[in-house]
């Protein structure tokens, strides 16, 4: 069975560095892209980042504004997402997200097949 399970959130002070895992299972670390997702309270899902696991190129939101950082380790079967100088709006819910067989990373957003339960990140100010 294909699972993802982030891990990394919490609440930390606004100016500060978080970075979060997803740790991948129940495929081959090799031939798929992750992406990144969050959802601030009451507010819709946005597309963070994702990266290929296969060429390695890597898609960034707009928003990110360079703060944002995505990686992976394929021996660890897992994808990292290192934030920078965090700020109160960056509270959300983040999600980890695989998309199998898929070899460039992009914004995917509908085409996303298996999903992580989600780590909360509060920035307090």
């Amino acid at each position: 069975e294909v699972q993802l399970v982030e891990s990394g959130g919490g609440l930390v002070q606004a100016g500060r560095s978080l970075r979060l895992s997803c740790k991948t299972s129940g495929f081959a670390f090799d031939d798929y892209v992750i992406g990144w997702f969050r959802q601030a309270p009451e507010k819709g899902r946005e597309e963070v980042s994702s990266i290929s696991s296969s060429d390695g190129s890597v898609w960034y939101a707009d928003f990110t504004k360079g703060r944002f950082t995505i990686s992976t380790d394929n021996y660890k079967s897992t994808v990292y997402l290192l934030i920078n100088s965090l700020k109160p709006e960056d509270t959300a819910v983040y999600y980890c997200a695989a998309l199998l067989g898929t070899r460039v990373a992009g914004p995917y957003l509908t085409l996303y097949k298996y999903w992580g339960p989600g780590t909360q990140v509060i920035v307090s100010s």
